[in-house]
C-alpha cells in the first residue's frame, strides 16, 4: 500500500490546540444520565464488587483472589490489570482436552486451607498446553451486552462478502443463565454471551463462590476427596443470586473509557489504521438495541472491535472454549488502550508496536502493512491508538 503524501503532511502538522472528546464520565464512573434508582443499583454493585469475601461468604476452597477489584483496578475500579491467570489442557486423540477431571482448564492459585488439601491447585504434569490470560477491562460492557446478536451476525456476513480472508466467526454459545443459544461476546474466546453469566462465572471460578447459575463447587485439581477435607465449606449455593445481580448491575452501568485528546496526528493515524486493514476486525462503532434505560437505549459507542472470533495463527493460545478453536481469539476491544501497560491476551507485549508485530493468522496482513509504513505513518498510527 502506497503512502499518501497528504496523510504524512497532516501527521506532521504543528498542532496549536487539541480537539478533546466531549466531556463525559471518566474511568470508573457510571454512565451519564442514570435515574436515581438505577444509579443506586450501580453504587450497590460497586460496593459488592470491591468487598472482600471470606470462607463465611463461601470463598474457596480454591480461588484466585478475594474480590473482583483485586484484579480490575487500572486505572480505576472496573479496569484491567497486569495480573494473568493460567489455563491448561492437552491434546487427546487429536482433540483438545480441558482436563476437567484434574481441575482444568482454569488454574486456581490459592486455597482456603492448603494444610488440609484445600488448594492451591497445580498444573498437572500430563498437561501439554499451558497458557496465560490477562485480566480484561470491564468499562462499557453494559453497552456491549445490549448490542443485538443480529448486529454481530451482520458484521460477520459483511466481512465474508468484502474481505473473506479476514472474516470473523460468530461465537454461538449456550447462555447458562437463560438457557438460550446466544452470540458470545465476553472473554478472550467470546465464550460468554451475557453479563449475568459473566458475573456468575467469575464469582465461581475466581473466588470459588457458588450461585444458582453455577451451584457446584470447583474441586481442588478435580479431587472430590480434597473437597471433603475442607471443613466448614458449604455445599449449597453460597450466593442466592443477589451478589451476582449486583456485580452485573455494576458492570452494566459502568461507563466506557473516555477518549483522549484528538490531534491532527491522531486523525491522520486513524486514516492509517483504516488503510492498512486494522479496521476490518477492530470495527469502530456499534449501536445498542432498544432499552427502557435511556443510557443504554440505541446508543452509538466506539469499542473498536467486532467481538468475533478470528484465526490468529501463532498468536492463538491453543485453548478451546465455547465455540472457539485453539488458534481463534476474540478481537480485543481497543478502547481504553492508552491506560494499559501490557498488551495481547497474555500480556507478553510491553508496547503497542510489539503487540502489532505479534499479529499472525488473519491479522498478519495488517501487521505486514504496518511494517511497510514510513516513520511518520507509524508515529501517526501509534498516536491514534494512544488516544483510545
Amino acid at each position: 500500500m502506497h503512502n499518501k503524501s497528504w496523510l504524512w503532511f497532516a501527521a506532521g502538522l504543528l498542532v496549536i490546540g487539541t480537539l478533546g472528546a466531549a466531556q463525559g464520565p471518566q474511568f470508573g464512573q457510571p454512565l451519564a444520565g442514570l435515574p436515581p434508582d438505577v444509579l443506586a443499583l450501580f453504587e450497590a454493585g460497586q460496593e459488592e464488587f470491591e468487598a472482600a469475601a471470606d470462607v463465611g461468604k463461601g470463598l474457596g476452597p480454591v480461588f484466585n483472589d478475594v474480590s473482583c477489584v483485586a484484579c480490575h483496578s487500572n486505572p480505576k475500579v472496573g479496569g484491567d490489570s497486569n495480573i494473568t491467570e493460567t489455563r491448561f489442557g492437552r491434546i487427546t486423540k487429536g482433540a483438545f482436552d480441558p482436563m476437567t477431571e484434574r481441575g482444568g482448564s482454569l488454574l486456581q492459585v490459592r486455597g482456603v486451607d492448603p494444610g488440609r488439601g484445600c488448594g492451591p491447585e497445580i498444573v498437572p504434569p500430563e498437561a501439554t498446553i499451558i497458557a496465560k490470560r490477562k485480566t480484561t477491562s470491564l468499562f462499557g460492557l453494559g453497552l456491549v451486552d445490549n448490542v443485538p446478536d443480529t448486529t454481530f451476525l451482520d458484521i460477520a456476513r459483511a466481512q465474508q462478502a468484502r474481505t473473506p480472508e479476514v472474516a470473523g466467526q460468530p461465537s454461538i454459545v449456550k447462555d447458562v443463565t437463560s438457557g438460550r443459544h446466544r452470540l458470545g461476546r465476553f472473554g478472550w474466546k467470546a465464550q460468554v454471551a451475557t453479563l449475568m453469566t459473566f458475573a456468575a462465572d467469575a464469582y465461581l471460578n475466581e473466588m470459588g463462590i457458588t450461585s444458582p447459575t453455577f451451584p457446584k463447587k470447583n474441586l481442588p485439581n478435580g479431587d472430590a476427596s480434597r473437597l471433603e477435607q475442607c471443613n466448614g465449606l458449604k455445599s449449597d449455593p453460597e450466593d442466592n443470586g443477589d451478589a451476582v445481580a449486583a456485580f452485573t448491575d455494576f458492570m452494566m452501568f459502568l461507563a466506557p473509557p473516555p477518549r483522549g485528546p484528538i490531534t491532527a496526528q491522531v486523525t491522520a493515524g486513524q486514516a492509517v489504521f483504516d488503510q492498512i486493514g486494522c479496521a476490518s476486525c477492530h470495527v469502530r462503532a456499534l449501536t445498542t438495541g432498544p432499552n427502557a434505560i435511556a443510557a443504554l437505549d440505541r446508543v452509538r459507542f466506539e469499542p473498536f472491535s467486532d467481538f468475533l472470533l478470528h484465526d490468529m495463527g501463532s498468536l492463538g493460545d491453543s485453548i478451546e472454549q465455547g465455540a472457539a478453536g485453539g488458534r481463534q481469539m476474540r478481537t480485543a476491544p481497543l478502547w481504553g488502550l492508552r491506560v494499559r501497560t501490557t498488551y495481547l491476551h497474555d500480556g507478553r507485549a510491553s508496547s503497542v508496536e510489539a503487540a502489532i508485530l505479534a499479529h499472525d493468522g488473519q491479522g498478519r496482513g495488517a501487521m505486514r502493512e504496518y511494517t511497510h509504513l514510513d516513520d511518520a505513518g507509524k508515529r501517526a498510527l501509534r498516536a491514534f491508538l494512544q488516544s483510545l
